[in-house]
């Protein structure tokens, strides 16, 4: 089957533009559209659907783990900003403010949420009493607002959807347990159902989120080497409690303030899992994620359609009933132009029947993650095309984790050294991925870091696959090895 070139021409290849390639990957996929409003964004149905996908697996993680979803006002007051000054000085430069409202101008303005500490915090002020009344284990699904300059679909959009866990507990030592349970359970959702391998570890202070007293961070590599933050977790001690006196009389009749969390993640798993696993055809969706895990598609001449046709349906139904995502495509286009469209839109795996086929009692499947086309048995069918889209789902891992190992560097100590690799793959047009460097804990080093490279940390990893001695910067005893590389 000839493919159509044309079809494959309209996507910028990633080596020649790899932000080009993904709009243009994200718009022939048909996955969102741009509106009249700067920096917003239609999420499409099969664009949502990979929304509801990575809710479906964190809701069930999330309710294992005695957590339950509410929702909370858009609109919060500014004086409520001002009783975390720390808090509101992070995030207002971003922030949209309604200042009227049915054409009077309002006694206090209202932001748009860019996180809802503020307007929780209150409402645990009134909730928490008691001993008795912790710990608190609310999630909200929910959209945010933050003015961005720059934008990118799904990426860092001025309105994104996310989910925003908030928490309160009686001590710190339960506060920094659920801290930590959340981040395993994003990194658990982001490795299984993405395919996506991240780094856990925490964010240096200047990279801490605004208000907290520590940040956790799953951080993911694109295929451009470059980075996205996949998912925080924040252990915010009680200086949220202290602001909004959140207090509980304690089992020796003690006022004490809660000590809170937040934790979350956005839609922004969707550009990450579009960039880490896309290639110059489209999309590449691991089969756990895909809105159509497999496209059927009749094949041969149309004088013989009708005995194709008749195995058909008993097929789609067979794949049905097996729990998989089907959908056939009779549509009147060539049978290759169809299998472009498919595999831009990352569909895992393609059924093909023709009279021969039937005939057989075989059809041919072909997977979107190898290319690789194999020839199958009619009789099981569910069962093997299940088997199959767990192949590709693990193997979606191991590429993606072979891709970042490979692009992870360990042998660089010096800020020379460093830049002279970035110097080198920018001058051969390659990535220069990230790389694992030596840190004496100094904000002055790492700024200059950035400063001289672009390059900003990205976490201090749990378990480094090596301990640096020296600091990249000022050569002084390391305290830590932190990844460092370019990000989203």
């Amino acid at each position: 089957m000839k493919e159509d070139k044309a079809f494959v021409k309209e996507i910028t290849p990633q080596s020649e533009d790899f932000s080009r390639w993904y709009i243009d990957a994200i718009k022939k996929a048909d996955l969102m559209d741009y509106t009249p409003v700067r920096g917003c964004i239609v999420f499409k149905p099969d664009g949502f659907e990979l929304w509801e996908r990575i809710q479906e697996a964190m809701n069930k993680r999330f309710k294992e783990t005695g957590h339950r979803n509410a929702y909370f006002p858009m609109l919060i007051p500014e004086s409520f900003f001002q009783k975390e000054k720390e808090h509101i000085e992070g995030f207002n430069p971003e922030l949209p403010w309604v200042t009227e409202a049915g054409g009077e101008p309002l006694e206090e303005k209202l932001a748009l949420r860019p996180t809802s500490e503020t307007i929780i915090g209150h409402m645990y002020s009134q909730w928490i009493q008691s001993y008795r009344d912790l710990p608190v284990l609310i999630n909200q699904w929910a959209n945010v607002f933050r003015w961005e300059k720059r934008t990118m679909p799904f990426l860092r959009t001025s309105e994104f959807l996310w989910q925003e866990g908030h928490t309160a507990h009686a001590t710190e030592e339960e506060a920094r347990q659920e801290t930590m349970q959340m981040l395993e359970i994003y990194r658990e959702v982001v490795e299984q159902e993405l395919a996506i391998p991240v780094w856990k570890g925490q964010k240096t202070p200047s990279e801490r989120f605004a208000g907290a007293v520590d940040t956790y961070s799953i951080e993911a590599m694109m295929k451009d080497g470059k980075a996205v933050q996949a998912g925080t977790s924040h252990y915010l001690g009680d200086k949220f409690a202290r602001g909004f006196e959140i207090k509980f009389l304690d089992r020796d009749n003690q006022f004490k303030y809660v000590h809170t969390t937040s934790w979350g993640t956005s839609t922004r798993l969707i550009g990450s899992m579009i960039m880490v696993h896309g290639d110059d055809r489209g999309l590449v969706l691991p089969p756990r994620m895909a809105p159509t895990q497999v496209i059927m598609i009749p094949v041969g001449p149309m004088k013989l359609r009708e005995k194709v046709m008749e195995a058909f349906d008993p097929l789609f139904d067979q794949i049905k009933a097996a729990g998989v995502r089907v959908r056939a495509d009779l549509r009147e286009e060539t049978p290759g132009w169809k299998f472009n469209e498919w595999e831009m839109r990352g569909v895992p795996l393609r059924l093909e029947l023709g009279p021969r086929d039937v005939e057989n009692g075989q059809v041919i499947l072909a997977r979107r993650d190898t290319g690789e086309k194999v020839t199958v048995s009619l009789d099981g069918i569910g069962q093997t095309v299940v088997q199959l889209l767990e192949e590709i789902q693990q193997n979606m891992f191991q590429k993606a984790l072979a891709f970042r190992d490979e692009n992870s560097y360990l042998g660089i100590d010096t800020l020379e050294q460093l830049s002279a690799h970035i110097a080198k793959n920018e001058s051969e047009k390659k990535t220069s991925g990230w790389v694992l460097a030596g840190w004496c804990g100094d904000d002055a080093c790492e700024s200059k870091i950035k400063e001289e490279t672009r390059f900003t940390s990205r976490n201090i990893p749990f378990e480094p696959p090596v301990q640096k001695k020296a600091c990249i910067c000022c050569g002084k005893e390391s305290q830590h090895s932190v990844w460092f590389g370019r990000a989203y």
